[in-house]
């Protein structure tokens, strides 16, 4: 498994900072530039054991962190900004395409997310992997959700991220495939559409990547700390292992009634009931994660991961998602900045 973040960087005074294309240039780091000047990307090598991922993101996280307050910038876990924004495009010929085409999509498209990529033996596994874990999703959109604040606004949403990243014509919950020809052909019909430039524009809430032999499950919000994407990672991981070993076939759940669970868990994230697209009932957010660690859960004692899940969701349940968080970060502090500082302090946490 391994675990890509995208994460905001602000000035010292806590305003947005356009910054990341020096950053991604640095010679010192592994930092790679992203969409917008005010964020950039970390990406931690192959892991299989939980420690070792965890090591290899908050030493990824040091590195950007020293590399950013060489330049009197500050980086913080927030997968939308707190504070008002007017992003500035990188200039990158690929991105220049997206901004003439999308217009309006892209303008304001300052979002962080972190994407997980879980190996799979094959292709065909991977679309059999990704019929089966499509239900799931949504519950992982309440987990990370941290993204309350839209153009220095309450947005009323626990994850406005993915409301925003919704408007991508190519993003959302996809039809049960069956198999690798079905997956390929729309994509193939994606792209001759123009709504997408490329295999790597088809943002799926989960996808085959285009570069590597793995899953990638790009639904989450970024985190605020190393444990959140650990915990991401590890209920991941665990969702593949699962639905590479059952051999029985998919439940057919609408793609209409996936959406929306996700709007549902985007609106509330932790702090109120989920619905659950297969037994089409809602729940509480507690009860619906717990039916998921279960769901995986002999996939995360067989990878030695249950004690860890179990305690990184009771801690999770206790201090509340990180939209939760935030505003109650606001309320203590009051004022947008306070945000932006508290979550700097939890970056390397």
């Amino acid at each position: 498994m391994g675990v890509e973040e995208e994460l905001l960087l602000f000035t010292s005074a806590a305003t947005p900072a356009a910054e990341g294309e020096h950053l991604a240039a640095d010679p010192g780091t592994s930092v790679e530039h992203e969409l917008k000047l005010e964020q950039a990307e970390i990406a931690s090598e192959p892991r299989t054991d939980a420690d070792e991922l965890a090591a290899d993101l908050l030493g990824r996280r040091r590195e950007l962190a020293a590399a950013a307050s060489e330049r009197d910038v500050r980086v913080a876990g927030l997968a939308t900004s707190p504070v008002h924004v007017a992003p500035r495009a990188t200039p990158d010929e690929r991105y220049e395409r997206m901004h003439e085409r999308f217009a309006g999509v892209v303008v304001d498209q300052l979002t962080c997310g972190a994407h997980v990529h879980v190996s799979v033996d094959s292709r065909a596994e991977g679309v059999a992997v990704l019929d089966r874990i499509r239900a799931w999703l949504p519950t992982l959109v309440a987990v990370s959700a941290n993204s309350p604040f839209w153009t220095g606004h309450d947005s009323g949403y626990a994850s406005f991220r993915s409301i925003a990243w919704g408007r991508w014509p190519s993003a959302g919950p996809i039809e049960l495939l069956g198999d690798v020809e079905a997956y390929d052909a729309i994509v193939t019909a994606l792209v001759a559409s123009g709504a997408a430039l490329d295999d790597g524009m088809v943002y799926f809430d989960a996808r085959l990547s285009a570069r590597y032999p793995t899953v990638e499950i790009r639904v989450a919000d970024v985190g605020q700390q190393v444990s959140d994407s650990v915990l991401l990672a590890l209920l991941c991981r665990g969702l593949v292992d699962t639905a590479a070993a059952d051999p029985s076939a998919p439940p057919d759940v609408p793609t209409e009634l996936i959406r929306a669970a996700a709007w549902r868990a985007a609106r509330y994230g932790l702090a109120d009931e989920l619905f659950d697209p297969v037994s089409r009932v809602r729940r509480a957010a507690a009860d619906q994660l717990d039916r998921l660690v279960e769901h995986v859960r002999p996939a995360l004692v067989a990878s030695g991961d249950a004690e860890r899940v179990d305690a990184l969701v009771a801690g999770l349940l206790a201090r509340g998602g990180g939209a939760q968080v935030q505003r109650a970060d606001l309320a203590r502090t009051g004022s947008p900045r306070g945000v932006v500082e508290a979550a700097e302090q939890r970056l390397l946490h």
